[in-house]
């Protein structure tokens, strides 16, 4: 299945979790014709992901003179390596002007294969059409620590697991599955589409499968997305019964 079919690309999409959102939402900008790449939280210089960067403080004056698809727009680049976000409301208003996809980097995990939110996380906009849970199924397997997992304690809070126990598919689902892990402030109406990043071979699908069939006995979402995203390629989609 195309990557603009599996996924939602209408709208205002933001994507949370870990172990992919970045690789995720340059992947669907350029699957676009058109498409808007922003954060609510700091996120690291992507400009040879995108057309052109534009740091403004007026992002719709920007989008709405744009030719160079996809376009990314920053309020400022606070560090050598990183920009700042806008806050939700900016975001918002963007999405609401703006006659294009707006594609939001909502938390941030600190290239960690796996997380969960802690209470400032994550920066959605109460306008989001769409959420994006991302999860590496690389972390199965691994222990329950810090070299693997960002906010390890809120992970064993909500799976209830102990820390340095080996993460399992069970563990993965609850998080994703949970109103305080992968589901925690999705708007009221919003599509909530959980992804399962890093399938790489037949044994990586197969925890996949697991942990989506168990995403789908915990929480109301109409598919799981398995993809292999550093390729652009989504391996299934899952649909609840």
């Amino acid at each position: 299945m195309e990557l603009t079919k599996a996924l939602p690309t209408e709208g205002l999409v933001c994507a949370v979790g870990a172990g992919g959102k970045k690789t995720t939402l340059y992947a669907l900008a350029n699957a676009l014709d058109r498409a808007v790449v922003t954060a609510t939280v700091r996120i690291p210089i992507f400009d040879p992901h995108v057309a052109r960067v534009a740091v403004t403080e007026d992002p719709v004056s920007e989008v709405e003179g744009n030719d160079d698809w996809p376009l990314g727009v920053v309020p400022e680049r606070e560090f050598e390596d990183r920009y700042r976000g806008y806050d939700r409301e900016a975001v918002g208003d963007l999405a609401r002007r703006a006659d294009v996809p707006v594609l939001v980097k909502a938390d941030g995990a600190r290239m960690r294969e796996f997380k969960a939110p802690d209470e400032r996380e994550p920066q959605i906009p109460r306008s989001a059409d769409a959420v994006l849970p991302i999860a590496s199924v690389h972390a199965v397997g691994s222990p329950l620590d810090d070299s693997v997992v960002h906010r390890p304690e809120r992970i064993a809070a909500i799976a209830g697991i102990e820390p340095d126990e080996e993460i399992t598919p069970e563990a993965v689902a609850r998080v994703i599955a949970s109103p305080d892990g992968g589901l925690k402030d999705v708007p009221e109406g919003a599509t909530a589409t959980p992804l399962l990043n890093k399938v790489d071979d037949s044994e990586d699908e197969a925890i996949a499968r697991e942990i989506a069939r168990r995403v789908h006995e915990r929480a109301d979402v109409d598919r799981v997305v398995l993809a292999r995203m550093a390729d652009e390629r989504v391996v299934d989609v899952i649909r609840g019964a």
